[in-house]
């Protein structure tokens, strides 16, 4: 012979006076308990992420502490912005912005930027040929920056622990460690090293890279 189903059991519900009392006593017992508890449980500890450190000679004569455009700052800022807060880049950010060059990156894998200073690029092209790349030849001003892009965000130690790198024109460079800079190709150093910006490293460098001539004025200045 088959048997009822048995129905769902539910929790029990204390009813009447003496269940109030019991309830009463329970908590009574409990709450010493619970008090010594809260006073010995350890506090949570905060999250707090490093300050990022850059090096090299000139880190000193860059934004510190809580100036404007200090590393922490630009850690937290897309690779763009951060390029405007370093004062010694303005050339280069302007180049990237005008050419667009960040687009032909593979998308989610960040990069590398080995950035020339403006006295960099001070030292290589005159005014004239200059304003020609940024306004008439924005194809051969690409090429010039993709000699500076690396895919992936790298510090400066690792590149020159893997002692090669290949950047986005496709050409391999060397990376080895020169006391407390890295040289690049055997043609430009870091000047300061490892600014952090979302998912991108800034390497800034005394020389520009890439295959274009030479037609800054023996000074070292752009011939106007």
């Amino acid at each position: 012979m088959s048997h009822p189903a048995t129905p769902p059991r539910h929790p029990r519900r204390f009813r009447g006076p003496h269940a109030a009392r019991r309830v009463r006593r329970t908590l009574g017992l409990l709450l010493p308990t619970l008090l010594l508890a809260a006073c010995t449980a350890s506090p949570a500890t905060p999250h707090t992420d490093a300050a990022p450190q850059v090096t090299g000679p000139l880190c000193a004569a860059l934004p510190t502490g809580t100036e404007p455009g200090n590393p922490s700052f630009l850690a937290g800022q897309p690779v763009e912005a951060a390029l405007r807060w370093i004062p010694t880049l303005t050339t280069f950010e302007a180049a990237v912005r005008t050419s667009g060059v960040l687009t032909d990156l593979p998308a989610g894998n960040g990069v590398t930027l080995l950035a020339p200073s403006d006295d960099a690029f001070a030292a290589t092209f005159s005014e004239d040929n200059w304003d020609d790349l940024m306004t008439h030849h924005t194809d051969q001003l690409r090429t010039l920056l993709k000699a500076h892009l690396i895919t992936g965000a790298h510090p400066i130690a690792d590149l020159t622990t893997a002692g090669t790198a290949t950047t986005l024109d496709g050409v391999t460079i060397t990376a080895t460690r020169t006391g407390p800079t890295a040289r690049l190709d055997d043609r430009a150093d870091t000047v300061c090293a490892d600014y952090q910006a979302t998912n991108a490293r800034i390497h800034i460098i005394n020389a520009v890279l890439g295959p274009l001539p030479v037609t800054a004025d023996s000074t070292g200045h752009r011939a106007h």
